[in-house]
């Protein structure tokens, strides 16, 4: 048909887990901002969630334009 919801899906969970990732690591040594979430780097983390869940759907959407 046309556009499959999983590109733009995949592409902007992968945008925002690099960002989210990339903020995560530059924060890290900061303890005073990871003390309401005792003391996990939830950015680092949902970063990371994000990322995996964006590649996942961009592998979605390559494997079935191989298989069409």
């Amino acid at each position: 048909m046309g556009l499959d919801i999983k590109y733009p899906i995949g592409l902007m969970f992968t945008l925002m887990g690099i960002v989210l990732t990339i903020y995560g690591l530059a924060t890290m040594s900061d303890p005073t901002l990871y003390q309401k979430s005792f003391q996990i780097n939830i950015n680092l983390w949902s970063g990371i969630g994000m990322l995996i869940f964006g590649l996942i759907m961009l592998a979605l959407v390559k494997r079935n334009k191989k298989a069409e």
